[in-house]
């Protein structure tokens, strides 16, 4: 069985060649949804970049939540293999494969008979509520797919593993980006031709993920490691559930905010869906340290190695914010050259620029906070990184974005400041956190 012990050897030398192809991987995996908004807007109108960026956003909250979910898988094997333990880590991944099949058999009939409350509640402009139905009725009935990708990538990570993901992703993006072409150009398919050609690349993912596993017998695991085990799926729900729900109710924070944008007209929801695919990519840094932080994290907890554990988040913490200031500052000056690869619409543009300035500030600000989210579920604790992002979405970026709207009707500007005041509320809690179950020596 493959595995790569990551609580043993140089720190930062694991933490660097590990986080590079999990960075690679997300990158590519963003890169979906930014190449079906980018050849949406080269060869139709507002009305069918709205209906992607709106129907790829619903997408992103169901596999941000199945990812966080998932996690309860990588930290539990993480722990195993720190221990070397490797019938556990066999019984592990079994019990993942067993878990996740019903999951997603689950949340496709349930997302695919919500479809049109879905699409309703999100007060999708009229204009791109048919494409919008499309993209997610598509999108939906590819469940599987998406599930059976995230799954195999927990699992690999978990056993130290970030090359393999890489690779699977990396061809099925550049099939994602062919088909996109194909579909939305010559074929006129609009929305519809984002989502067939995202779920067929997801599917192209998975079957070479299969592939390679029974070619090289990356990792073996019995019919009866299938079983379910009651003692390792509640150790896998137990840090995966508060993940999910913390990272559901982030993504329903943001569709709060796109609703409100969407009630502005389309011109504002294009915008405001440009900037979040944008967002979403540069957001790959910090996403990308938690997972390895909470890796190699779950690898030092189960060898015992407390202080490679804190050590672990304290290089987390230093290089995503590091590459989240540069970002920020970045867009300060290049985001109106930018945002003319997506829109040739001036207006959309424009509120495009205004909307990204202030929000690429989080970018800073959340580079602090999810290596602390990923530390916590490494450690059995990710209910602390649920408190924390719940009480920002409740007390600070809905609401200030709701009120941004209200007292500033004509700009976008203080809209974008909503996200990292909630980010800054967050870090601070999970500083105190941090304190407080250090000095009572659990960290």
């Amino acid at each position: 069985m493959a595995q790569h012990n990551l609580s043993k050897g140089n720190l930062l030398h694991n933490m660097i060649w590990f986080s590079l192809p999990y960075l690679l991987s997300f990158f590519l995996q963003t890169l979906y949804g930014l190449a079906d908004l980018l050849i949406a807007g080269q060869f139709n109108g507002a009305d069918v970049i709205s209906a992607v960026s709106i129907g790829s956003q619903v997408m992103h909250m169901v596999t941000v939540m199945l990812v966080g979910l998932a996690m309860g898988s990588t930290v539990m094997i993480g722990q195993f293999v720190g221990a070397e333990d490797e019938k556990k880590v066999s019984r592990a991944i079994g019990n993942t494969v067993t878990l996740f099949a019903g999951v997603a058999a689950v949340v496709t009939v349930l997302l695919l008979m919500t479809i049109h409350p879905i699409v309703s509640a999100l007060s999708t402009p009229i204009e791109a509520v048919t494409g919008t139905v499309s993209y997610l009725t598509i999108c939906f009935a590819g469940i599987p797919f998406i599930v059976a990708y995230n799954i195999l990538s927990s699992i690999f990570r978990g056993m130290g593993d970030s090359k393999s993901p890489l690779m699977f992703i990396a061809i099925a993006c550049f099939v994602n980006i062919v088909l996109d072409f194909v579909f939305m150009g010559p074929m006129h398919m609009g929305a519809s031709g984002a989502a067939y050609g995202t779920i067929l690349a997801q599917g192209v993912s998975v079957i070479i993920a299969f592939t390679a596993i029974v070619k090289k017998k990356l990792f073996e695991v019995h019919l009866s490691d299938l079983r379910p085990d009651r003692f390792v799926l509640e150790k896998i729900l137990g840090v995966g559930v508060p993940i999910a729900c913390q990272d559901g109710f982030i993504q329903i924070s943001f569709i709060l905010i796109t609703v409100i944008a969407n009630q502005r007209g389309v011109d504002i929801s294009a915008a405001v869906g440009i900037v979040e695919k944008t967002i979403s990519f540069l957001f790959l840094v910090p996403s990308s340290m938690l997972s390895t932080v909470s890796t190699i994290v779950a690898q030092s907890v189960g060898a015992g190695d407390r202080v490679r554990a804190r050590n672990t988040l304290k290089y987390g913490v230093i290089m995503s914010f590091s590459v989240g200031v540069f970002f920020a500052v970045l867009f300060q000056f290049i985001s109106p050259w930018f945002f003319r690869m997506f829109t040739n619409d001036p207006v959309v543009k424009e509120y495009a620029v205004q909307y990204m300035q202030t929000y690429v500030i989080d970018c800073a600000v959340a580079g602090v906070h999810f290596p602390f989210s990923g530390f916590f579920s490494a450690c059995n604790m990710s209910i602390l990184g649920f408190i924390h992002n719940i009480l920002s979405v409740v007390f600070v970026r809905v609401p200030g974005a709701w009120l941004a709207t209200k007292m500033y009707p004509e700009t976008l500007y203080a809209m974008g400041l909503a996200a990292p005041a909630g980010s800054f509320l967050s870090v601070i809690i999970c500083v105190l956190f941090y304190l407080h179950y250090k000095n009572k020596g659990k960290f």
